[in-house]
């Protein structure tokens, strides 16, 4: 590939990153977009002083992110040759074995799951981390890292404390829930929660109810440890598919107050039949993101012996962070929290004193209510500009949350509209690979997060003027 080609590429793609990131950050995500998307091929770079000055940035910050690059196996150096796309990596080395997994792990991996593009427009799950007060952040965690503090740099035993009780009172304002602390888990972020359940409380061939679509998180999650999958369809304003002969179920896995991937309110009485004619022996409950006003949709019930809500603070706060938290029978809190500490090794406790900090002060209510305002008018954005486009027979209504969701018309083919609109640098997730065999539900998913003002009325245009082509009859 031609050096002025590869300069220009990179300089479109460096441009299209949001203004309010670091330059470091920015070009990362441009050499990544790069090296997945465009540069098919093993491509050798052009040198730092051409890139640098062709991007306006100082030589050490591309340095920095080329380095990150070649952390994360996407770029290889080699002296006296200079620097190459990782698909290099295959000819100038020995050849690499084929990896020997578990049937286990060749089932997680041949799902579809993450995607490796992380940041874009649109790109669904990921909150606005650019208006996050990390300046405050960053000053609890000055005030909480003193010498009196020493005990913090200790393995957790059951969580810390404050922080315990900063999410019981926070269940008690925004969800209504009136649990004790001792009901409470600290976990690494919903995977982690989800993951000790499914060990805590169901055997390898047991089969866990999921709705469809699902939460592609869990799924893997449930998939890892051996369980089996009954995917049950659950169409909003009908109810959910009922199984004509539904195996004994162990865990029912269902959303919380509101529904991801379809970013519309969920059904307490939708959710209440279905657990009464599978009878799972326990429930669980994601709250995966949600507003003050829908924890009438919870099922969850602190007093029940088999209900489970699960939570997490990355769409919250910001997905780095990696804290959740479980809330669990009573009887089952010491067990859980048991197999936790053995299998896991509780830690952490710097940042959940942090954040113990940040919810006591009021911070996480105001950062709450602020960001699910701005969720709530760049929806209404997106959300008039994809009513115009041919064959969409659905589209989530305008909510706090961070993400949207557009079904199709039968028989439109999401997958190959999700790679087209990848190559425009426009990060969609598309629906049917996280719906069950027999449901034929196609559409996007996407988020509103990564987008706000004049950047989101732009690429929201961007995003319609490609969907209106790969749409049209």
């Amino acid at each position: 590939m031609e050096k002025t080609k590869i300069l220009q590429q990179l300089e479109n793609l460096y441009l299209r990153q949001p203004a309010a990131l670091s330059k470091q950050v920015r070009v990362e995500q441009a050499l990544r977009q790069a090296v997945t998307q465009k540069w098919t091929t093993s491509t050798r770079l052009p040198g730092h002083r051409a890139f640098a000055e062709t991007l306006n940035i100082s030589r050490h910050t591309l340095a920095r992110a080329i380095h990150t690059l070649i952390k994360e196996g996407l770029m290889v150096t080699h002296h006296g040759k200079g620097t190459w796309s990782s698909h290099l990596a295959s000819e100038i080395t020995s050849e690499t074995p084929e990896p020997r997994l578990s049937s286990r792990a060749r089932r997680v991996l041949e799902a579809p799951g993450a995607g490796m593009v992380q940041n874009g427009s649109f790109v669904p799950g990921i909150p606005d981390i650019t208006k996050f007060p990390i300046r405050k952040w960053r000053q609890l965690y000055a005030n909480v890292t003193v010498p009196q503090n020493a005990l913090l740099l200790s393995y957790s035993t059951g969580g810390y404390g404050p922080l315990k009780r900063a999410i019981r009172d926070f269940l008690q304002r925004w969800r209504n829930i009136n649990c004790d602390t001792e009901q409470i888990i600290i976990t690494d972020g919903t995977h982690n929660g989800i993951q000790l359940c499914a060990m805590a409380l169901a055997d390898a061939g047991d089969t866990v109810a999921i709705e469809s679509p699902c939460y592609w998180g869990a799924q893997k999650v449930f998939t890892s440890s051996n369980l089996e999958l009954e995917m049950i369809p659950w169409m909003p304003g009908k109810g959910h598919v009922l199984p004509e002969s539904p195996k004994p179920i162990q865990l029912a896995y269902l959303m919380g107050g509101h529904h991801y991937p379809l970013s519309v309110p969920t059904c307490i009485k939708d959710k209440r039949r279905l657990c009464q004619a599978l009878n799972p022996a326990y429930i669980i409950e994601d709250d995966y993101e949600f507003s003050q006003e829908d924890h009438i949709n919870l099922l969850f019930d602190a007093r029940s012996d088999r209900h489970i809500l699960a939570g997490s603070f990355s769409k919250m706060i910001f997905p780095g962070l990696r804290l959740g938290y479980l809330v669990v029978p009573k009887h089952l809190s010491s067990p859980i929290n048991q197999l936790r500490s053995e299998l896991f090794r509780e830690g952490r406790m710097l940042d959940q004193a942090v954040l113990a900090e940040f919810m006591s002060n009021g911070d996480l209510d105001a950062w709450c209510r602020r960001i699910q305002r701005e969720y709530l008018g760049r929806q209404q954005v997106v959300h008039d500009h994809l009513e115009t486009l041919p064959n969409v027979r659905y589209i989530s209504p305008p909510s706090h949350a961070i993400g949207i969701c557009i079904e199709f018309e039968h028989p439109v083919e999401d997958v190959a509209i999700a790679k087209s609109l990848l190559r425009e640098h426009l990060v969609v997730r598309p629906l049917s690979t996280v719906c069950a065999g027999k449901d034929q539900r196609s559409g996007l998913v996407m988020g509103v997060g990564m987008l706000s003002g004049e950047t989101l009325k732009d690429e929201v245009n961007r995003l319609c003027r490609h969907l209106k082509i790969l749409l049209s009859p």
